[in-house]
């Protein structure tokens, strides 16, 4: 048998309220770790005095007694734990594990005894329940009858607000009453504060956060009062689990941690927050004498002090309360400041890395240890680059975001959480932007598996493209050339005006027969030309079936050969997540690696190019798209020419059956609006889509009838 036994996921009742823990058997004591609280109960093994074995509602639990009075119970150990735990007690302790029945016959009629902090409900020697009596708040006496009150626990989803003892008339053993002797029993242990006596020592309206406003606290040897205008709280030290000296500029902060917590209606404080300045000093003297003040403190405190008052204050707190007192480690930000000026749940204040932990005042304070952390995580700010996020996460779900803190505190703060070994959420991309002051808005900095592949698959794509354009017959649908000549159509159609067609002479009708068949094909080249004839582009996207593979780039390369290495480390990770995963991977592999994969890359490369090149001149591919696209242009084009000698000749039969009029009738201005008005009408009735029947139709008739003579 080994030196130390543990137990994980052990409960301890707490006011109610079930708390688990870790408890550790060793040869010189017995420990126990709360994991909410981080409190530390020890139970040195001289001291131990009781040890019972009894069947609880978790299970099986032990019960253990000291000399000095108190009483523990932890519960969730199983049946075959008794064996190795009995075993061990009987091996290094003086104690013997013995097991004990609880009474479950339901009755409510037994005997009650006061055994140490603990009053027993016990029927035929058999226990049916235990109260502790530092649970109860208040004790009132009736005839016959004693009402026990309890402390409320916020935790607790059910929680037990009194009992009553129905005590019988009779006289008790020193001939008193039986009420009295009993309420008396439960009083002299109960957690009932009543402020009796004189204070050891008054400090006066010292201002305090939380609770807000100025309070008078006098400190008893057993609790804290503190005395407002308003409202008053007394806390007993043994709420207390922490305290904290935190320095700001030229103010201190002393945080006083407390479990259970102090109420005030519904609010609950679970930590005292008290203000000092520096500069304030104070001179106090203990209202005990010398030696009381020895015997007591021994040597932590004198009967008369002074100094700075923030560290009067703290040095008799640490010797009442008998706490360490917590300062911040060797943790420097970027201003020189040990904490970091942030906002948790819009509201600012001071965040201070601890040696063991993070701890955040003023409003509301939160305090999270090392050890209950799960991960932490940098986050750009949601509303400007020149600060980020600064995201905790508990092992029980909980997460802590502290916003707006500056850029330049980024590289102290990861270089603290990288010291103490925290897991960090996106350590891969953090170390790559570790040591830049600009922290940019984009995501150019992180791998994208799928753009890296579009981008190469885009530029082989084009390579292609290329190499198939060469084929390419000279009839081959050419946009640029439309586009010029519509461009020429507006810009003679802008210089034009209606004016010039009612300008007289031979030399000015010229303007008019340029302007017009450029204004018909302007308001009628609009996009189903354009349609018809790009359609055919599209075959250029058909993909050949025996064209040889385009080749991969270095990173679809080695992703192919980390896949099923990634699968294996990460066990049910999605399709989504590995590409994320692999990004991170690649961009932290060296150049010495990434060379060998671009070679490989390269090498790909080349035999994709030589492959394809061998393709091509076999017969395959090559300009087979063009040709079919030219194939099927070259019979509308022949319909087109067709079509124009029709219409010619049908021009021309009109002109002929006019009458014939001489060259100085033509050149007067009647038949020249009346030539041009019968040559918008007919160009209109003519219209086609193509561009050289468009230039027939809207030619007047003064230039037919020049080409007929």
């Amino acid at each position: 048998m080994g030196d130390t036994l543990e137990f994980n996921d052990i409960y301890q009742e707490a006011k109610g309220s079930w708390n688990d823990g870790r408890l550790r058997f060793s040869k010189q004591s017995i420990v126990y770790k709360s994991t909410k609280t981080g409190k530390v109960d020890t139970i040195p093994v001289p001291d131990l005095s009781l040890a019972q074995w009894r069947r609880v509602c978790l299970g099986h639990g032990i019960k253990l007694s000291t000399s000095t009075g108190h009483v523990y119970k932890y519960d969730g150990f199983k049946d075959s734990d008794l064996e190795s735990i009995a075993a061990f007690f009987k091996a290094n302790y003086k104690v013997e594990l013995v097991e004990k029945d609880m009474c479950v016959k339901g009755w409510n009629w037994g005997t009650a005894k006061f055994t140490g902090p603990l009053l027993s409900f016990d029927v035929s020697e058999n226990p049916v329940f235990e109260i502790p009596l530092s649970n109860v708040s208040q004790c009132a006496t009736g005839k016959n009858e004693v009402t026990l009150e309890f402390h409320q626990n916020d935790d607790a989803e059910v929680a037990l607000m009194e009992v009553r003892f129905y005590v019988p008339p009779a006289t008790a053993e020193d001939g008193g009453d039986p009420v009295e002797a009993f309420a008396q029993n439960v009083l002299s242990k109960a957690d009932v504060i009543q402020a009796t006596g004189d204070a050891v020592c008054i400090f006066k309206e010292l201002q305090c956060l939380t609770p807000r406003g100025r309070y008078d606290i006098r400190i008893y040897p057993t609790f804290l009062h503190l005395h407002g205008k308003t409202f008053d709280y007394k806390i007993p030290f043994t709420t207390v689990l922490r305290l904290f000296l935190l320095p700001h500029k030229e103010q201190m902060f002393f945080v006083i941690s407390l479990d259970p917590p102090i109420k005030q209606g519904q609010t609950r404080y679970h930590f005292l927050i008290l203000l000092f300045s520096k500069d304030e000093d104070i001179s106090l003297t203990l209202n005990m004498n010398e030696d009381e003040v020895e015997k007591r403190f021994e040597g932590k405190l004198t009967k008369h002090m002074s100094g700075s008052l923030y560290e009067v204050v703290s040095r008799v707190m640490k010797a009442l309360v008998n706490r360490k007192i917590t300062v911040p480690g060797n943790f420097q930000g970027h201003s020189g400041s040990q904490c970091i000026t942030c906002s948790y749940k819009a509201s600012s204040g001071l965040l201070y890395p601890l040696e063991r932990g993070f701890i955040y005042v003023h409003k509301p304070p939160v305090h999270l240890r090392f050890e209950e952390i799960s991960c932490v995580n940098f986050a750009r700010g949601t509303t400007t680059t020149r600060s980020f996020d600064f995201e905790i996460e508990t092992k029980q779900g909980s997460q802590y975001t502290f916003s707006s803190i500056e850029r330049q505190e980024y590289g102290k703060l990861f270089d603290f959480v990288n010291a103490k070994k925290l897991n960090i959420k996106n350590r891969g991309f953090k170390e790559g932007m570790k040591g830049k002051d600009d922290m940019s808005d984009s995501d150019e900095d992180q791998h994208d598996a799928y753009l890296e592949r579009m981008k190469e698959e885009g530029k082989i794509r084009e390579e292609g493209g290329s190499d198939d354009s060469e084929g390419d017959s000279d009839e081959s649908f050419n946009p640029g050339e439309e586009d010029d000549d519509v461009a020429e159509e507006y810009d003679s159609n802008a210089s034009g005006s209606d004016s010039e067609d009612d300008s007289a002479g031979s030399d000015e009708e010229a303007k008019p027969k340029k302007s017009k068949p450029k204004k018909e094909p302007v308001k009628k080249t609009k996009a189903p030309k354009e349609k018809k004839e790009r359609k055919p582009r599209k075959e250029k996207k058909v993909k050949d079936a025996g064209a040889p593979k385009r080749p991969m780039s270095a990173y679809m390369l080695w992703l192919n050969a980390s896949r099923e290495r990634i699968k294996s480390e990460h066990p049910g990770i999605s399709v989504t997540e590995i590409s994320k995963k692999a990004g991170e991977m690649w961009k932290q592999i060296g150049k010495d690696k990434k060379e060998e994969w671009d070679k490989k890359a390269e090498e790909a490369k080349r035999q994709y190019e030589k492959a394809m090149k061998e393709y091509k001149e076999s017969g395959g591919g090559g300009g087979g798209a063009s040709a079919s696209s030219s194939s099927k242009k070259e019979p509308k084009k022949k319909a087109g020419k067709s079509n124009d000698k029709k219409k010619s000749a049908e021009k021309e039969k009109n002109v002929g059956n006019e009458s014939f009029k001489s060259r100085e009738f033509i050149s007067s201005e009647d038949s020249s609006d009346n030539d041009s008005d019968r040559g918008k009408k007919s160009s209109k009735r003519k219209h086609s889509d193509d561009e050289e029947e468009e230039e027939i139709a809207s030619t007047p008739p003064s230039s037919a009838e020049s080409g007929s003579d």
